[in-house]
């Protein structure tokens, strides 16, 4: 009987030991299929950002051309009308026209000037917006950081409360590749610098009616380097900074501090969420009134021995 008994308890425990191993080979299986829902459910919604911008840009780009296009034949115009006032006598009323028509024509450089920025601008808005058909690809985080902070940058000065800010760049030109879906990726530097431009047009709002505000300069700080298998990126800036009861909520969905109907709080969400699909983290670090650090870890792809 001892020995039924026995070989019942074996039997059991290895029925257990199976089982244990089973609920933990499931509960994998099923982490990995919440995890897989929630990369389908994000690159879904970046696609449908990808074309909400593509679609902008087009409808952009043709105003664009006709501004740029008419330009340059009008300072054609003004060009061949200074040549055949040449050919006139002079009095003081043709110096006056001539002026006139030197203002017109510094005017028409200009608007050609601006017209070509943002021409520049909805190119890449196109290029990233149509991407390569979200594929990872080996990529220099240094160039993109660079071209995504001056559209950025660009992009704020062309809207309603635009500011100065200087750059301080600390890029280690000796860095390693890593593999990231480039359309998607430019959103988070553009994201993050965004609401760096924020941050200091909040501090400059509070330092309005100060002695202070004449020795705030806005400042943004962008810097690469390398620990271990991981690269980091960080953008600083010197505004607001952000208080420390909220300093945690800033990456859920939805959350935001702007007013009314300035912010809809999925700006740092999809951010986040974008950095995870690389594999990667982003962690904020801040202090009220003094600065706000965003830094991304990314995995380095490995060196080929």
């Amino acid at each position: 009987m001892d020995k039924v008994q026995e070989e019942w308890s074996e039997k059991n425990k290895e029925l257990k030991r199976l089982l244990a191993a089973r609920t933990l080979e499931l509960e994998k299986s099923l982490k990995d299929y919440q995890e897989l829902q929630k990369q389908l459910l994000l690159q879904e919604k970046l696609a449908s950002l990808g074309q909400l911008s593509a679609g902008i840009a087009h409808e952009i780009k043709n105003p664009i051309n006709f501004i740029n296009n008419f330009s340059e034949l009008s300072i054609e115009y003004v060009e061949e009308i200074e040549e055949e006032l040449q050919k006139l006598a002079q009095n003081d009323t043709l110096a006056d026209i001539d002026n006139l028509l030197q203002d017109i024509k510094a005017n028409l450089e200009k608007i050609l000037q601006h017209g070509k920025r943002a021409d520049g601008i909805v190119k890449s808005m196109l290029m990233h917006s149509r991407g390569g058909q979200g594929e990872f690809s080996p990529a220099n985080i240094n160039s993109l950081l660079q071209e995504f902070v001056n559209l950025a940058f660009h992009g704020m000065r062309a809207g309603k409360h635009p500011i100065n800010v200087s750059f301080e760049w600390e890029l280690d030109q000796n860095l390693g590749q890593v593999s990231l879906i480039a359309e998607d990726f430019s959103r988070v530097i553009v994201n993050l610098c965004n609401n760096a431009f924020d941050a200091m047009r909040a501090k400059l709002d509070l330092l309005a009616n100060t002695d202070a505000k004449h020795d705030y300069q806005p400042r943004l700080l962008i810097k690469t380097k390398q620990k271990g298998n991981q690269l980091i990126a960080q953008i600083e800036d010197n505004g607001a900074g952000i208080p420390e009861p909220i300093l945690n909520k800033n990456l859920e969905p939805f959350f935001t501090t702007k007013k009314g109907k300035e912010g809809t709080g999925l700006g740092l969400s999809i951010t986040h969420d974008i950095i995870k699909a690389h594999k990667g983290s982003l962690a904020i670090i801040s202090q009220e009134g003094d600065f706000t650090r965003f830094e991304i870890s990314l995995p380095l792809i490995p060196a080929k021995s």
